[in-house]
């Protein structure tokens, strides 16, 4: 007995500096991306709305921190109940967990791995923000995001990842969020705009993004960020597994971007700085379930296939007449789609499991599998989405008025603007502005 006693303590974990500390980096790294879409998305809006764009995203830090540390955690990955949700009190408040107690048989802290999942938490909700460009009462948008994490986020991401979860039980295989992250928030995002309507002058009027360089700059934080995202959701690299997910997700990337600005060329005849980094963020997208389960090659794969349809996608918006404002719909709702259910035909059964997909030898059990969780997942998070933003509308109301829409959004909601032209031209023109001459004051007079 005491022999297998001795033998049970040798096998248990024990914390890894090497994993916590790469860990927490990568923790890091996630809570970069929040600014970074912050970014992309306010240099994609027009002038007097890009205010508005970045508290969107940034205020998501703000509440879903709080509302994570409070219950969040405990819903999401505390003991299962009915594979719905979860629930421990030892994690409400984060009060009742020691600083070295280990998460659930790996070799980093409870502390880190609830670090870690706040960032997906966080971000998920403000990549909603995106479809909702120029329209939505920021005090409206505050209370839809704490409710929404807390109906939506919460308990889904308990059925991807938490144990016990009923997709997680079912054996989908979700690495990063492609179901979790981006078709929930995709889907979201659908039903919002089915119930808030379209933008004054939507299909009329020019709305170009209005600082491409601010779109490039978002689009490398996101690429820059996307690497602690993915490889950091293995909790530690001692098998390699992490790396693998590393390198497909630079290698998806890339063929993405590359994929979407081929078909750009084809359908319109130009290379955008635009198409460029909404191919890069649909490979980002499209690998973030399924790198851990293809090979460079399968990334490759995934890549093209990503960027190819999402850029098809963006266009449905004029088709079918949503007002997804900035394409949050055909990239990470389709993007999330794509790669998900491109597992149960890319999976190698070589890298985080055994499982393969269909090209691999698997038969089509996996890709069955894929296609509940993405559709389970999309289903639920547009009605309850839609359900939240109704109920809001109704009450305190979701949108501004049309006045306020046409005059700006960043004025109205925020009492700023995030340009001051006021200085523009300076120097001479800006005395004689000041201090007309005599001749003209004879003309006035």
């Amino acid at each position: 007995m005491a022999s297998a006693i001795t033998t049970l303590a040798a096998d248990a974990p024990t914390l890894s500096a090497a994993n916590t500390g790469f860990m927490l980096i990568c923790s890091a790294l996630v809570m970069l991306m929040t600014p970074g879409l912050a970014f992309f998305y306010g240099g994609m809006v027009r002038v007097k709305s890009s205010l508005n764009m970045l508290m969107m995203s940034f205020i998501s830090l703000g509440i879903v921190t709080i509302l994570w540390v409070l219950y969040g955690f405990s819903l999401a990955f505390g003991t299962d109940s009915g594979s719905l949700i979860g629930w421990n009190s030892d994690y409400v408040g984060l009060s009742g967990i020691g600083i070295t107690e280990l998460w659930d048989g790996y070799t980093i802290p409870v502390y880190v791995f609830a670090v870690f999942q706040l960032m997906f938490a966080v971000i998920t909700p403000a990549l909603i923000s995106g479809a909702l460009a120029d329209r939505v009462k920021f005090g409206a948008w505050v209370l839809f995001t704490a409710l929404w994490v807390t109906v939506v986020y919460f308990p889904v991401a308990h059925w991807v990842w938490g144990a016990g979860g009923w997709l997680f039980e079912l054996g989908v295989i979700d690495f990063a969020g492609g179901t979790a992250v981006h078709i929930n928030a995709g889907a979201a995002a659908l039903g919002v705009i089915l119930v808030i309507g379209k933008r004054v002058g939507f299909k009329k009027d020019p709305m170009r993004p209005h600082s491409l360089p601010l779109v490039m700059l978002g689009a490398g934080l996101l690429w820059f960020g996307w690497f602690g995202f993915n490889a950091g959701s293995w909790l530690g690299n001692d098998d390699g597994v992490g790396a693998v997910m590393f390198v497909n997700t630079q290698v998806a990337t890339a063929a993405a971007m590359l994929a979407w600005l081929g078909y750009e060329k084809l359908r319109h005849g130009s290379f955008t700085t635009l198409g460029a980094a909404s191919g890069a963020v649909a490979g980002l997208v499209a690998i973030t379930p399924s790198g851990g389960a293809v090979s460079p090659l399968g990334a490759i794969a995934v890549g093209v296939i990503a960027g190819v349809l999402c850029a098809m996608a963006v266009g449905l918006k004029y088709k079918f007449g949503y007002d997804d404002s900035l394409d949050v719909i055909g990239v990470h709702l389709v993007g999330g789609v794509v790669g998900s259910l491109l597992v149960g035909l890319f999976a190698t059964g070589g890298v985080q499991s055994d499982v393969a997909g269909l090209f691999y030898g698997g038969g089509l059990e996996q890709l069955g599998k894929q296609a509940i969780g993405v559709f389970a997942v999309l289903a639920y998070s547009l009605v309850a989405s839609a359900l939240l933003a109704f109920l809001l509308d109704k009450t305190i109301g979701m949108r501004v008025s049309e006045d306020d829409e046409v005059a700006g959004i960043d004025q109205v909601e925020h009492a700023e603007t995030a340009y001051d032209f006021s200085g523009a031209g300076g120097g001479a023109a800006s005395r004689t502005t000041a201090a007309p001459s005599a001749a003209s004051k004879k003309v006035d007079a």
